[in-house]
């Protein structure tokens, strides 16, 4: 069973009032993004849930000031309680708001915006709606993130996404159609010569030739991960 807390190197996680709890895709995505550091960037977690990645991109960018907004209000309250014990709650900013009205009412320009979206467009709903409400796509549908986004990106700004391997392609062909375009793409899988799980990807307006890549976050060993996802994650996970 999750445990009620997840302790990182520079912040801790309490996650006993969220359905969906700390895992390797939040992370992955909080880690791999890109943040220029140098810049003072204004940056939005969508669906930001415990704040986990919000947290990562206020570790990551000293300079940045970070909004994050949440539909289910124990989670937003515990994403605020997080941020406080963190030290950081000047630059963040959590909302307890329904992202699609925040995109149609809200002035601001993001650099970055980033997003652990609802996976399941088709598969069946579970008895528990918090849940339901954080896996599937049914209050935030992947159409809607990327219109809520092209309303609120900056003019250089990227969308920033994991998604499972058949939902992430499917993801890359609705934003190209609506004027966003794949530049950065990270394959995720367990070990080589396994099935890529997730995709990572980054977006923006501006065509550019694709940067691709790959990760396996396992040697063959149990328990041993790679050095390049040991890399990747080292400033965040303890055991690292």
């Amino acid at each position: 069973m999750p445990r009620d807390f997840f302790r990182f190197k520079q912040f801790t996680i309490r996650q006993d009032y969220c359905s969906m709890k700390v895992g390797t895709d939040g992370v992955l995505l909080g880690a791999w993004v890109n943040i220029d550091v140098r810049q003072s960037p204004l940056l939005l977690d969508v669906g930001c849930g415990t704040g986990l990645v919000a947290l990562m991109l206020a570790q990551r960018a000293p300079l940045a000031q970070v909004d994050a907004v949440e539909i289910e209000e124990l989670a937003c309250r515990q994403a605020i309680q997080n941020a406080i014990d963190s030290g950081w709650e000047s630059r963040l900013h959590f909302f307890h708001r329904d992202f699609n009205e925040l995109a149609q009412h809200s002035s601001v320009r993001y650099d970055l915006i980033v997003s652990n979206p609802p996976y399941f467009t088709h598969s069946l709903l579970s008895p528990n709606e918090k849940r339901n409400a954080a896996r599937h796509a049914k209050e935030l549908t992947h159409e809607g993130l990327i219109a809520g986004s092209i309303r609120l990106l900056a003019e250089q700004g990227r969308l920033a996404v994991v998604l499972p391997y058949v939902e992430g392609n499917v993801f890359i062909a609705l934003a190209a159609n609506a004027g966003l375009y794949c530049i950065r793409k990270l394959n995720v899988a367990t070990k080589k010569g396994k099935p890529v799980k997730r995709l990572l990807l980054e977006l923006s307006r501006e065509r550019k030739t694709l940067d691709e890549q790959h990760l396996y976050i396992e040697n063959d060993l149990p328990s041993s991960y790679t050095d390049e996802y040991r890399e990747l994650t080292k400033d965040f996970y303890l055991k690292f």
